[in-house]
């Protein structure tokens, strides 16, 4: 946990960053996506919504969203997707090449020129009967989430938790508490977290949710009472189920004051 929280922090003080968790150099030939070296050959025969899922498949999906939440989280002020990663894309991509001698005589194969792979499938993401289009959901629902709190430009940023025992990392931007479970098996229920505004926290974003391709395990509908007292260096804190391998995003709800008529 605490490999992954330095690797996204690790740059000067204030000079803004641009993050992204899939460069274009893994994504040609010779490389993997990043969707691929997680589910691999799965993903030609268990991405239709319609056939079980396989264990593979269920890990690579939930973790291609915590790793995409986690960079647009940490990693700076700007985040950028590289072409197909929205949606997990399975294949790597192949410019026409034809076969060549190189000056020391060495022989580097082509692939007869071919247009095959030199292309991305943006049709996957937009096909619902495919667990693609889940995995496409989330991204847009994390622009839209930096669009309505903008954490990625708040001035507010503190990390409380990077737990290596329970595989927890927990983290503020804004108004916004990150809490990330990379644990593969252990959900942990009456969790606490540390905040540094006191009030009640709703469920903005839930990795686990349905519409994401995930299994239902936190409620949307709950709220969360902060309580006085120092945890993890925050002045407040508030009790979450945190499931394996989810990402949920809590907001400081400011409640409308409904005005008394007199």
């Amino acid at each position: 946990m605490g490999d992954i929280v330095h690797t996204l922090t690790n740059r000067r003080w204030s000079e803004k960053c641009v993050a992204y968790a899939e460069s274009h150099d893994q994504a040609l030939v010779g490389d993997k996506t990043i969707a691929f070296w997680l589910m691999d050959k799965d993903m030609y025969d268990f991405m239709a919504v319609d056939r079980p899922s396989t264990p593979l498949i269920d890990r690579g999906i939930a973790l291609h969203k915590m790793i995409r939440l986690i960079t647009m989280g940490l990693g700076g002020e700007g985040y950028l997707n590289f072409m197909g990663n929205e949606f997990g894309h399975p294949e790597w991509i192949d410019f026409p090449r034809a076969d060549q001698y190189l000056p020391d005589g060495k022989f580097v194969p082509g692939n007869g020129n071919s247009f095959d792979k030199c292309r991305r499938r943006f049709d996957l993401g937009d096909a619902d009967y495919l667990r693609y289009n889940g995995m496409q959901e989330f991204d847009r629902a994390m622009q839209h989430l930096e669009e309505k709190y903008g954490f990625m430009t708040s001035e507010h940023q503190y990390i409380s938790r990077k737990d290596e025992g329970d595989r927890v990392i927990v983290f503020e931007r804004g108004n916004l508490v990150f809490v990330f479970n990379f644990h593969w098996t252990s959900s942990y229920s009456d969790y606490r977290v540390g905040c540094l505004k006191p009030g009640k926290y709703k469920v903005v974003l839930d990795s686990d949710d349905p519409l994401f391709g995930g299994f239902s395990r936190i409620s949307h509908d709950a709220e969360y009472f902060t309580s006085d007292g120092w945890y993890d260096k925050r002045p407040q804190s508030f009790m979450i189920y945190t499931p394996s391998r989810t990402a949920v995003v809590y907001a400081l709800v400011e409640d409308e004051v409904v005005p008394v008529e007199e």
